[in-house]
């Protein structure tokens, strides 16, 4: 098949599992369509809101309809490493046996993952990055595609270990979900109150997903949209030559090359879904607010005068 027909392939099979997934998730459409780019561009993502926004139940109906393996892992105080990686046992025979973890699956639904210390975090960092793990000194790659899709939830800090700069720079997206509108309560509401619960069907193999991830990385992108990209992120970075002025007032860290190469990834993606053959400058700006958001640190005047990272994120367009 050529590149032009998958991507008319794409774009169909994008749109229906949109619709499969709004048989149980009501609203939220920037969230799933934020979500599936990132799933599309081989990416992870951070969920941030308040508790009943149906994080868990979004990422568990992902996972349902794209037919991928999906383990969820709640992040405790208690939490060990080998509670995620798994460990070795010693079996009848007296041979040590490796039992696997919940991190062996194809989704995994990392729940308040900024309750657990951070060396139950840095469990997650080398499965993020390499897609392998080391057990005991054995290395054992995990089963592609591999997505971590993580969930914080921003109001309550007591008793928490924010994430590290490093291991927030391996999500692809942070994904700021907001409280339903009037109609959608309603209607969660309906849905929500009565006997019978909807299921999913599920319209992708693996196979197809890593030959969609393929697709994405081959398709062209012009030197200009690049450049943008490059500049946009520069941007960000206080006292360098092109920094504007609300950079310098008010962010104490910009965002990293590995911003750049996100951008662009999702960018094509963007692109792809939505049925074009190469992304521009507006596919960029599309993505952009979700891929520098977590990437950015403000200072203290920012805070003190209620200026929001979006915000800042939006001048620099």
């Amino acid at each position: 098949m050529s590149d032009v027909a998958a991507v008319k392939q794409l774009v169909s099979k994008y749109n229906a599992l949109k619709q499969e997934i709004k048989k149980v998730i009501v609203g939220q459409d920037e969230v799933v369509e934020q979500v599936l780019l990132s799933i599309f561009s081989g990416g992870h993502a951070l969920l941030i809101g308040v508790p009943g926004l149906a994080k868990t139940l979004l990422v568990n109906t992902v996972a349902q309809s794209l037919g991928l393996k999906f383990k969820r892992i709640q992040f405790t105080p208690d939490l060990m490493p080998s509670d995620i990686l798994g460990s070795e046992i010693l079996n009848q025979n007296r041979e040590f046996k490796f039992i696997k973890g919940p991190i062996f699956a194809n989704i995994i639904l990392a729940d308040e993952i900024n309750r657990t210390p951070p060396k139950t975090q840095a469990a997650l960092l080398e499965a993020m990055q390499e897609r392998a793990v080391t057990v005991a000194g054995h290395h054992y790659k995990l089963d592609l595609p591999y997505f971590v899709l993580a969930t914080q939830n921003p109001i309550e800090q007591e008793g928490t270990y924010p994430l590290p700069e490093a291991q927030l720079d391996r999500f692809m997206f942070a994904i700021n979900l907001e409280y339903p509108s009037f109609n959608e309560e309603v209607e969660v509401v309906k849905q929500t109150t009565v006997g019978e619960t909807k299921g999913v069907n599920a319209l992708f193999t693996a196979e197809e997903i890593i030959d969609f991830q393929k697709l994405i990385r081959r398709i062209p992108v012009a030197d200009n949209v690049i450049e943008y990209a490059v500049s946009l992120v520069g941007k960000t970075r206080p006292k360098s030559a092109t920094t504007p002025q609300i950079v310098n007032n008010y962010i104490d860290w910009g965002a990293g090359p590995r911003a750049s190469q996100n951008l662009i990834l999702a960018a094509k993606t963007h692109a792809a879904i939505h049925g074009k053959f190469s992304p521009d400058i507006e596919d960029v700006q599309k993505v952009a607010i979700g891929i520098l958001r977590h990437r950015l640190i403000k200072n203290y005047k920012a805070e003190a005068e209620g200026l929001s990272i979006e915000e800042i994120i939006r001048s620099l367009f």
